[in-house]
């Protein structure tokens, strides 16, 4: 089996995604956390000068968050079954990465009374629709594709697990949803990670 290590910072961000496919998978792997004072040593280290990186094999350093989830989904057998539900659970984890942008966006103003406007916004217009939206996409089984776990449910999770942070009653009355959000949060390998990971501001 191969050996994978996975670089990022001390808080979940853009290596959260990472880690629990890793966990759903089932698939050791090396965590390593940097502190934000080592960053600029490690830098000019890393084939694009950010994280996370991953490493296989002690050798093959890949970049970009999404194309390390991709191959540890792919390495997890958790992209979909056929080429159809491949496209199916992209377009899905796609649709979530806009609204996740807007989030981001949201968190990371720095201006209070611009915050609480851009706070106001999201959870009013966009946060609403996207979710009525993605509830007619999750199955009444509680997956989006098939009939199986795939990285779009995950992604789904780990996206929700933020929003839910500031809007806890995001996902009220919303039941192919919550579904979706149990069959994650219950699968043994993220069930496991979710008790055991490290506790972090964001």
């Amino acid at each position: 089996m191969p050996t994978y290590k996975l670089t990022y910072f001390n808080v979940r961000g853009r290596g959260e995604l990472i880690r629990l496919l890793f966990a759903a998978g089932g698939i050791p792997y090396e965590d390593v956390r940097i502190e934000w004072d080592k960053w600029p040593e490690l830098k000019s280290k890393t084939p694009m000068g950010q994280v996370p990186t991953l490493e296989v094999d002690g050798q093959l350093m890949i970049c970009q968050s999404m194309a390390i989830a991709r191959f540890v989904a792919r390495e997890a057998g958790l992209l979909g079954k056929t080429s159809v539900d491949q496209a199916r659970a992209d377009m899905l984890l796609d649709g979530g990465m806009d609204l996740g942008k807007l989030f981001t966006e949201m968190v990371m103003e720095k201006d209070a009374s611009k915050k609480a406007e851009k706070k106001k916004e999201f959870g009013e217009k966009s946060l609403p629709p996207f979710l009525a939206l993605y509830e007619g996409f999750a199955g009444g089984n509680g997956y989006f594709v098939g009939d199986s776990l795939t990285w779009a449910d995950i992604a789904f999770f780990n996206m929700m697990d933020f929003i839910t942070a500031e809007y806890p009653s995001a996902l009220d009355g919303y039941c192919n949803l919550n579904k979706v959000v149990d069959n994650v949060k219950t699968n043994p390998g993220v069930a496991k990670w979710l008790k055991e990971r490290p506790v972090t501001d964001h």
